[in-house]
Order: C-alpha cells, then sequence, then structure tokens
C-alpha cells in the first residue's frame, strides 16, 4: 500500500497506476487435483488395497461346488487437517479522504491481500506435490550418462522428452491400470519441450506449426497440459527483491480423476474447508472488519483460506526433478 505521502498527488494521472498484480490464471493449485469441498476442518478417508482388485482369482466352478471367494483390505487414511492461512491490510480513515484518482484503498488492499491468499495457496501446493520424496517414482534431471534414476535434462539437445515422458506413461499404467492424465510443467520445463527439435520436428505439419499446450497434450496422450507461472519473492520486505516461479525446473506427470468419487483413485485431492460463513470453492473468504481501536474509521481487508492438500496414491505420480539446465 502507499505510503500517504505517496497517495496524494497533485493532478495524479487518474487512467495510469502501475500493480504487480499477476492474473489468477498463472496459477494452478486450483485445476490440477480434484476439489472436495468438506464441513468438518479434520476427518479421514478410507483407501482400498490396490493389490486386491488386481489379483487373479476366479476359478473354474465344477458342478454342485461353491464358487472361489476372497476378501479385500481397506483402512483409514492419515486424516486430512484444513489449517486456515490468512493476511490482512488495515484501511485509516485518512487513507479513504485524502487518496487521489487512480488510487482506491479499498480497491488496492482487496487486490493485495487477494494476491497473498493466491501465492500461499500455490506455494502450499508445490511443497507437498511439487518436490522430492512425494510420488513412487522420481526421475532426475542429468547433463550426462544419466543412472536409470535420472534422464538427460530437456534443453539439451541429445535428450529425449517424448520417450522419457511416453515411458513414464507406460510405466504407471503397468503398475495401476491407469494412465497420466495431467502435465504440470514449470515455465523453464514448458520452455525447454517446446523448443527441443524432437517436438518441433513432430508438430511441424500442424495447422499452427507452434507448440501450445493442446499440442503437447495431443503429443503426450494427456488430457491436460498445465504450465505454472505463479511467482513468488522469497526476500524479507526492505532487502532486495528475489523474485522466481514457484515451481522451480520440474514437471509432474500423474492421475488425477476427474472429479471427487467414492472408489476412484488419484494421485492427491484437494480437502477445502467450506463449513464457515461466506467462504468459497476453496475454503476462501474475505471479510472487512471494524477496527475502531486502531484509530476511530479503521476497517481491516482480511484473507482467509482453509485447506489442505493430499497425496492419495503415490503410484500414480510421476515427478521430474530438475529436469531442466
Amino acid at each position: 500500500m502507499p505510503k500517504m505521502q505517496d497517495a496524494h498527488i497533485d493532478r495524479a494521472l487518474t487512467n495510469i497506476s502501475v500493480a504487480y498484480l499477476q492474473d489468477a490464471s498463472a496459477f494452478i493449485a486450483d485445476k490440477v487435483f480434484p476439489i472436495v469441498p468438506v464441513k468438518r476442518q479434520s476427518d479421514v478417508f478410507y483407501v482400498y488395497n490396490k493389490g486386491d482388485f488386481m489379483r487373479d482369482e476366479a476359478q473354474v466352478r465344477g458342478a454342485g461346488t461353491e464358487s472361489a471367494g476372497g476378501d479385500y483390505g481397506v483402512e483409514a487414511s492419515d486424516p486430512y487437517y484444513c489449517r486456515k492461512h490468512a493476511f490482512h491490510k488495515d484501511i485509516t480513515e485518512e487513507e479513504r479522504v485524502n487518496y487521489d484518482e487512480p488510487l482506491d484503498a479499498d480497491t488496492d488492499a482487496t487486490d493485495f491481500v487477494s494476491q497473498k491468499m493466491l501465492i500461499r495457496r500455490e506455494m502450499e501446493w508445490a511443497s507437498k506435490f511439487f518436490t522430492t520424496g512425494v510420488w513412487g517414482t522420481e526421475i532426475a534431471g542429468a547433463t550426462s550418462s544419466p543412472t536409470d534414476s535420472q534422464t538427460l535434462k530437456w534443453d539439451l539437445p541429445t535428450s529425449n522428452p517424448i520417450k522419457d515422458i511416453t515411458d513414464a506413461s507406460v510405466k504407471m499404467a503397468s503398475e495401476t491400470g491407469f494412465k497420466p492424465n495431467t502435465l504440470v510443467l514449470s515455465p523453464y520445463a514448458f520452455n525447454a519441450l517446446k523448443n527441443h527439435e524432437d517436438i518441433l520436428d513432430r508438430i511441424k505439419y500442424t495447422q499452427k506449426g507452434i507448440v501450445t499446450t493442446d499440442l503437447l497434450a495431443t503429443l503426450f496422450e494427456v488430457e491436460h497440459v498445465y504450465v505454472a507461472w505463479g511467482v513468488v519473492n522469497t526476500a524479507a520486505k526492505g532487502a532486495a527483491d528475489s523474485v522466481g516461479f514457484i515451481m522451480g525446473k520440474n514437471a509432474l506427470l500423474c492421475y488425477s480423476a476427474p472429479r471427487p468419487a467414492l472408489r476412484k483413485p488419484s494421485a492427491g485431492y484437494i480437502f477445502a474447508w467450506t463449513g464457515l460463513e461466506g467462504s468459497g470453492a476453496y475454503g476462501n473468504r474475505i471479510v472487512r472488519l471494524p477496527m475502531d481501536q486502531l484509530g476511530l474509521g479503521t476497517e481491516r481487508i482480511e484473507g482467509e483460506i482453509a485447506f489442505d492438500v493430499k497425496k492419495v496414491c503415490a503410484d500414480l505420480g510421476i515427478f521430474f526433478k530438475d529436469i531442466v539446465g
């Protein structure tokens, strides 16, 4: 928020102002995995034993004999817990009175708080899904002589990202019975793919001849390709800015259920606590609170979001770590 001495400017240009507001489309935390609205802040969900449903146990039945039978295992998962994340900006009566156009104390504060909520949600998603030690298969980028758990970084001309992704798809399908349907890319990974000679050669006869997320989805036979353009400033206030992409230089290939459903696997789910008054689909809300104790007429614009991001099926995710240089 501008300081008071900056807010009142003689003959301010009312049709121009500059704010680095990221568009909501730059963030992917609400797009990849199904959102499960929950009324309770914490609870458990149940996980069936995968192997029990894939075993060949039916047998030939003789006359007058019983059929072969069996059972399946089911157990309660670790409970989800929708923690509250919150941030506020206070607006004084003096700010409202003295602001010149195009500055607007209420709109600016709401936009400011909304940005903090989007960044917090994306950061939480990245810390739970877009990192090492989460998924059943991890493939690290290498600059040369990759081992069994590595592959050449996709920005190297000798790399083969088409084979890397299609091999990973076959591996997941062979172990789970589910083909991946979603590919999440950091901008660095997306840029490496769209400029790779092998991919350019595959699409050169298409109508556009330009690598887009839709073309990548067709090439890799997935339903969705998302590019996470969101950025975060990791520097403390007052220090030199240190801005970078939230998702680093990684990629995630996964199977995501089209919608929340019983007995349907998914690499992850988002549990959103919508039981609070005024909560949106992600357990989010923005409220205006009187704060006269801070000065008569002062109001607080407060954003709050209550959710938990949960890995559900580790074998339905394949993580490519540092896949570009």
